[in-house]
C-alpha cells in the first residue's frame, strides 16, 4: 500500500476528507525525508549560515581571480610584487562619488585599497595575502581533521593499551599552549613556504578533535547494531568506516569548519609575531604586523588586511554553527 493509499485509509476511519487526508499524506511524505535530506533542509533554512556561506564564497572568487594564482592571470591590472611611485601618499582611490573606483577608470592612478610604502598596490597585496590566509587555513583544517579522526576512531573503539597511549599523548600536547608549539615550529618551517607551514600547524591542532570523535566512538561502540555487526563477523576495520565512521559525519564536519576559524586566527597570530609566512610572500597577518605602525598616518594598511580576517573567521564561525543546528538529531521537525 503507497503512503497516499495509506493517508486515504487513515483519513475514511476517522471520518475525515480530503483535505485531512491529504494533510496526512503531507505527514507521512515528511516522516518518509531521509536523513541527508533533513540535514540540508534545516542547512539551507538557517539565514545566518547562508549569508555567511555566500559571503565567504565571494571573498573566495575576489581573492583567486582578482591577481591570479597558481600561474593564472587574473583581472586586476596590478601586480602584488611590483613597486611603483607613490602617488597622494598612498591614500585609497576608493570612494562613493563621483567614480567608485577612483582616478579615470582603469587609469594609471587607480589604486582603491591604497598603496604601500613600496608604491604596490595595496589591494593585490592584500588579494595575495587573502589567497594565502585562505590555503593555510583550509589545509590546517583537512590535516587537523584527517589526524584528530584517526586518533580519536582508534582511541575510542579499540580501548585498552592503545586508548591509554594515545589519550595520555593528547593530554601532553593539551598541556602546551598551541600557540607555543606553533610558534617553535613556524620558526623552523615558517620560511619553507605556506603549504609547508600549514601541514605544521594541522599536526598540532587535532587534539579537541581527537577527544570528541573518542567520546562519539565510546559511545556508538556499544550500539546494538554495533554489537550486531560483530556478531555476523565483520573485521573492526569495516566496523569502524562502515557503521561506526558515518554516524560521526556531522560531530566532524562541524569540528572540521571550527577548526578552519581557529586556523586562520593561528596563523595570523603566527605572521603577526615574525614566525609565519615570510617575505617575499605575505599573508593577512603578515600585513597587519608589517604596517601596525602606520595606523595613525595611514590607517588603510591596517584595516583592509584586518577586515578580510574578521570576514572569513566570522563567516566560517556561521556556517559551522549552521552546519550543527543542521546535525542535531533533535531538530526533527521540518515543515513541508
Amino acid at each position: 500500500m503507497s503512503t497516499e493509499e495509506k493517508a486515504a485509509a487513515a483519513g475514511e476511519g476517522s471520518g475525515a476528507g480530503p483535505v485531512e487526508a491529504s494533510t496526512a499524506a503531507q505527514g507521512l511524505n515528511i516522516v518518509a525525508r531521509t536523513q541527508g535530506q533533513l540535514v540540508r533542509r534545516r542547512f539551507f533554512r538557517h539565514r545566518g549560515a547562508m549569508i555567511s556561506l555566500t559571503i565567504l564564497v565571494l571573498v573566495i572568487l575576489l581573492a583567486y581571480t582578482s591577481i591570479g594564482f597558481a600561474g593564472i592571470p587574473g583581472w586586476w591590472i596590478w601586480n602584488y610584487s611590483t613597486p611603483g611611485k607613490v602617488i597622494n601618499r598612498g591614500a585609497p582611490t576608493l570612494s562613493v562619488w563621483p567614480t567608485f573606483l577612483g582616478g579615470d577608470g582603469f587609469a594609471i592612478g587607480l589604486h582603491p585599497f591604497g598603496q604601500d610604502d613600496l608604491g604596490r598596490d595595496y589591494f593585490a597585496l592584500t588579494m595575495r595575502g587573502a589567497q594565502i590566509s585562505i590555503l593555510i587555513a583550509f589545509v590546517v583544517g583537512i590535516v587537523g581533521t584527517l589526524i584528530g579522526v584517526i586518533i580519536g576512531a582508534m582511541a575510542g573503539f579499540y580501548r585498552g593499551w592503545v586508548e591509554s597511549v594515545l589519550m595520555r599523548f593528547t593530554d601532553v600536547m593539551i598541556t602546551i599552549p598551541i600557540l607555543v608549539i606553533a610558534a617553535v615550529l613556524g620558526q623552523k618551517f615558517g620560511g619553507a613556504g605556506p603549504l609547508v607551514l600549514a601541514i605544521v600547524i594541522g599536526l598540532v591542532l587535532w587534539t579537541a578533535l581527537a577527544r570528541l570523535i573518542r567520546g562519539e566512538f565510546l559511545s556508538l561502540r556499544e550500539k546494538e547494531f554495533v554489537e550486531a555487526a560483530r556478531a555476523l563477523g565483520a573485521k573492526p576495520t569495516r566496523i569502524i568506516f562502515r557503521h561506526i565512521l558515518p554516524n560521526t559525519v556531522g560531530v566532524i564536519t562541524v569540528a572540521a569548519t571550527l577548526l578552519i576559524a581557529s586556523a586562520i586566527l593561528l596563523e595570523t597570530a603566527l605572521s603577526y609575531l615574525g614566525f609565519g609566512v615570510r617575505a617575499p610572500d605575505t599573508s593577512l597577518g603578515l600585513l597587519v604586523s608589517s604596517y601596525q605602525n602606520a595606523f595613525a598616518t595611514r590607517p588603510w594598511l591596517f584595516w583592509w588586511p584586518g577586515l578580510f580576517i574578521i570576514t572569513i573567521a566570522l563567516t566560517v564561525n556561521f556556517i559551522g554553527d549552521g552546519l550543527r543546528d543542521a546535525f542535531d538529531p533533535r531538530q526533527n521537525r521540518v515543515r513541508a
